[in-house]
């Protein structure tokens, strides 16, 4: 329990999750090494990268030491997710919530970040045990949606991914956001193989995040 307290806080501090959707295995090692090097140190390798599994595990190998804390995305079953954590993952992240998938990460002390769109969704995520409540899409919604949340439910732990950028970061964090999942604008430079803008993107949302928590 204190290994898994320790990891969420350590998430939940930098502020940012890096959701890394990739054309190849080689491809996402690469962008994970770049968002490292910009300062970010959440992970999440989804798992409609082909091989994603064995991405999971080279990293594992590659930062012996938690350097990063790699997680899995896109799981929509409790069986993938249990290969995820043997594959070394931390944290699990879904698109929905599927409760036999909370309650694996909770049998084995892992951190579990199901998707919801409705109240009523976040409401029975959060009766189930997860830990962070992931907004998807949040392009749907923007920030307001999350200040609409927190009225009734001031103690939801609410990391929005879709629609997060460099321009309006700021105000999902100061609606209350614990954490942001950013993708497509963070790993763009991937697509033409330029991983020092990817680095740069990296810094940048890090920097943006922590700005808006004391302003």
């Amino acid at each position: 329990m204190i290994e898994k307290y320790n990891t969420l806080k350590r998430m939940l501090d930098n502020g940012v999750v890096a959701v890394v959707r990739a054309e190849n295995a080689e491809q996402a090692i690469k962008i994970a090494e770049a968002v490292k090097n910009g300062g970010i140190e959440s992970i999440e390798i989804t798992l409609t990268v082909p091989g994603a599994i064995d991405v999971i595990k080279e990293l594992k190998k590659a930062y012996p030491n938690n350097e990063v804390i790699i997680g899995a995305g896109t799981v929509l079953d409790s069986e993938t997710a249990r290969v995820a954590l043997l594959a070394g993952a931390e944290y699990i992240v879904s698109p929905n919530l599927n409760l036999d998938v909370v309650r694996l990460c909770n049998r084995y002390q892992k951190i579990c970040m199901p998707g919801a769109m409705t109240l009523k969704e976040i409401i029975e995520a959060m009766e189930a045990g997860a830990d962070v409540i992931k907004l998807f899409p949040g392009n749907v919604f923007g920030p307001s949606m999350v200040k609409a949340i927190k009225g009734p439910i001031p103690y939801a732990n609410i990391m929005p991914t879709g629609g997060v950028t460099i321009s309006n970061v700021g105000d999902w964090i100061k609606a209350g956001c614990v954490a942001v999942g950013v993708g497509g604008e963070l790993t763009a430079g991937a697509k033409t193989g330029d991983y020092a803008l990817v680095t740069q993107t990296a810094r940048a949302f890090v920097e943006a995040v922590r700005t808006a928590r004391i302003e």
